[in-house]
């Protein structure tokens, strides 16, 4: 029987060892589970009404990651490509122009217009392939299955864009996610802005103050309070390290 290591952290080993619990088998079950709806995103066809039904695979998915999906099925067609791949999701979260994943792209300063341009620009503007069933790719239906995953790590009964966010970002081996890390969307730091950004907008919402508010603005503050910390204390190794004089001093004696 092939074998796979399993890489966990310190505290989880621990506990794990302390609770003996017995990993092969919970492994096993979590492994065929993933791979089973793997296996039944990437085989799904996609058509117009697959995304808008409210049944099915896309069930949970709340009006705007519909949307964002649907614009992203629209991109790989335009473009006559044989599969809707991480690229087109991001092109659909995108497009669709008014999700919170935007918000928490721009609260980590990273400009959506500046993603649109790593892929290429806009679509097409007249589609190759109509209405022809199309499917997910491998990494598209990796991204997905995570999306889920990181949707029901926040206890949520529904997924948004920016579940589909963390699923392109923690995805491995996509375009979206490659463009997403090389930006600085790195997993845990996109993980702690989401949470960040819904923890504020919900508490700011309970208040009374969305109203008077760009809902932009309100997601960037929630962010950038929880990563205040983080940020100071990159500032203070920076200085110990001397980078931060190197890099403010003018060259040339300017």
């Amino acid at each position: 029987m092939p074998k796979i290591n399993v890489y966990l952290p310190d505290e989880l080993a621990e506990a794990v060892k302390d609770a003996g619990l017995p990993v092969s088998a919970i492994c096993q079950r979590a492994l065929e589970q993933a791979v089973r709806r793997v296996t039944a995103i990437r085989e799904t066809v996609v058509r117009g009404m697959d995304i808008d039904e409210s049944s099915g695979r896309l069930a949970h998915f709340t009006p705007r990651s519909r949307q964002a999906l649907r614009l992203g099925v629209e991109r790989a067609r335009a473009e006559g490509a044989g599969a809707v791949g991480t690229e087109h999701l991001l092109a659909g979260i995108l497009a669709e122009g008014q999700n919170l994943a935007l918000h928490v792209l721009r609260a980590i300063d990273i400009e959506p217009a500046e993603l649109e341009r790593d892929l290429g620009g806009p679509p097409p503007t007249t589609s190759s392939g109509g209405e022809e069933p199309i499917r997910f790719d491998g990494t598209a239906a990796n991204a997905l299955e995570l999306a889920v995953t990181d949707a029901q790590a926040f206890g949520h009964n529904y997924i948004g864009c920016e579940h589909l966010l963390l699923g392109l970002v923690a995805e491995p081996d996509g375009k979206a996610g490659q463009l997403l890390r090389a930006r600085g969307a790195e997993p845990r730091l996109t993980r702690r802005a989401v949470a960040s950004a819904l923890a504020g907008y919900v508490h700011l919402k309970a208040q009374g103050q969305t109203q008077a508010q760009d809902p932009a603005q309100l997601v960037a503050a929630a962010v950038r309070r929880e990563l205040h910390p983080l940020v100071e204390r990159l500032e203070r190794l920076e200085r110990h390290a001397g980078i931060a004089d190197a890099a403010d001093t003018p060259e040339d004696g300017r």
